[in-house]
């Protein structure tokens, strides 16, 4: 038996939809998903199997101009998944790019397009969620990016209700190379239960904190504890940078931060198929995202100034 195995980066702008397309293409949730730009921080790697070839998505986080250390790690992360990778796909906001052909998500997207041309790299292009799309608004879009020459292939999708999204995993199958799997055909993914659950935790507070909690928040699992009876304690510490913030993410009465754990338990539980005993602290550290510490605790190396 002849195996196959590599890596498949999925790059882009914030927002694009690569969380969303990499489990689609595992069949299961190994990196968070929510409305809010950014919310990936770290490369995440879904294992999915197809026949006899192993494919690892890497879920890089978006791809834009950095500002703050946090901004540049993050960047990072995602170009040195993509050099290493075996094969390359860019995913675009489709309607994004038709709606706002000058706005940031177009700027960030040409910006990445001009790297892989710098780097002489090929790639597919898969132009996302385009339901309720006319085929006229696609056409010159897809003429647009095609004039750049980079693309050995393009792909017109749904992530979220996977429409054509295997024909991207079919692209990267035959870009894979002769060699043995990395993973277990039944692991799903390369991130940790204890990172995995303070991705889900902050997940919920994105989801139910949208507009009013500033990006410059993070979860951190303090604490994993097994229990004799089969269940796991988990304390986890959420991070915020002032004192109003944390009012937010308590909300009155405790209210808030009472339903995020119940949802961030409830996935978690159904996740790893027994009880959770989540418990939520919150706590001010203005300079949080300066701390080497951090970092380190979300797979990221720490820019030096």
């Amino acid at each position: 038996m002849t195996t196959r195995c590599g890596f498949a980066a999925i790059i882009g702008a914030p927002n694009a939809g690569k969380s969303t397309l990499v489990n689609r293409l595992v069949g299961t949730k190994i990196a968070i998903v929510s409305p809010k730009v950014q919310t990936t921080r770290m490369p995440v790697r879904g294992v999915a199997m197809r026949g006899e070839t192993q494919i690892v998505f890497v879920d890089t986080p978006g791809i834009f101009k950095p500002k703050r250390r946090l901004d540049r790690a993050m960047v990072t992360s995602a170009w040195a998944g993509a050099n290493d990778a075996d094969a390359i796909v860019l995913i675009v906001d489709a309607p994004e790019l038709v709606a706002q052909p000058d706005g940031l998500a177009a700027r960030d997207t040409y910006a990445i397009v001009e790297k892989l041309k710098e780097n002489k790299a090929k790639a597919a292009l898969v132009l996302n969620k385009i339901d309720g799309m006319k085929r006229t608004d696609l056409l010159p879009l897809i003429d647009r990016l095609k004039d750049e020459a980079i693309f050995e292939e393009v792909f017109v999708i749904s992530a979220l209700k996977g429409d054509s999204a295997e024909d991207v995993a079919n692209w990267c199958v035959a870009r894979m190379p002769e060699g043995p799997w990395l993973f277990p055909e039944d692991q799903a993914g390369d991130i940790t239960s204890r990172l995995l659950a303070a991705e889900i935790t902050r997940e919920k507070i994105y989801l139910r904190l949208h507009d009013e909690l500033p990006y410059a928040s993070t979860v951190e699992t303090e604490k994993w504890e097994e229990r004799k009876d089969g269940s796991v304690k988990i304390d986890q510490v959420i991070y915020v940078q002032r004192d109003g913030q944390k009012a937010i993410v308590l909300g009155k009465g405790g209210a808030t931060i009472k339903k995020i754990g119940q949802l961030a338990r409830t996935e978690l539980e159904e996740i790893f198929d027994r009880r959770v005993h989540l418990f939520l602290f919150v706590k001010v550290s203005e300079d949080w995202a300066e701390k080497r510490e951090h970092y380190r605790e979300m797979g990221l190396e720490f820019p030096e100034e």
